[in-house]
Order: C-alpha cells, then structure tokens, then sequence
C-alpha cells in the first residue's frame, strides 16, 4: 500500500477540499447534492489518475482506496455539516 499512496492521496485531498467549499459556500438543504457531486468527481479523478499510471498491477486496490477512502471522508463531512448545521 505504501506504494500507491501517492497516487491514492492526492483523490482523498479533492474530497476534503470539496467537503470544505462544500461546507462554506453551500446552503442548508443543498449539502446533499454538492456533496454527491464532489463523489461524482473524485470518482472520475481516480479513474483519471489511476489510469495515467504506467503500472497497471493494483490497479483495484489502489482505485478501492481511492474511491473508499473519499467515500469515507464525505460520509465523516455530512456528519459534521448536518450536526453544524452548515
């Protein structure tokens, strides 16, 4: 793992960048939906980066923790923006 992560981390810093801009410039009731588009991004970013890469072995294991690890990170900023109430 410690080899993939600097083609892992960079996807993780989009979602806690998007979750914050997320978190500062949108409304109430519209966490949800920017939120999602956030995931829509990191998601493409992944596959981007991911692709890009000249080695192709790990490749699902370094997408899963891409895709996993912004999963998780914007499951942790809903939490924090419903119980703000950003």
């Amino acid at each position: 793992m410690t080899s993939s992560l600097p083609s892992v981390v960079p996807i993780w810093v989009v979602a806690i960048a998007g979750a914050i801009i997320v978190g500062i410039v949108s409304s109430p009731g519209g966490i949800y939906g920017w939120l999602s588009i956030v995931l829509v991004v990191c998601v493409l970013l992944t596959f981007i980066v991911q692709l890009a890469l000249s080695t192709k072995e790990g490749l699902v294991l370094r997408t899963a923790a891409s895709i996993g690890g912004a999963v998780i990170l914007l499951a942790v900023a809903t939490g924090i923006l419903v119980l703000v109430g950003a």
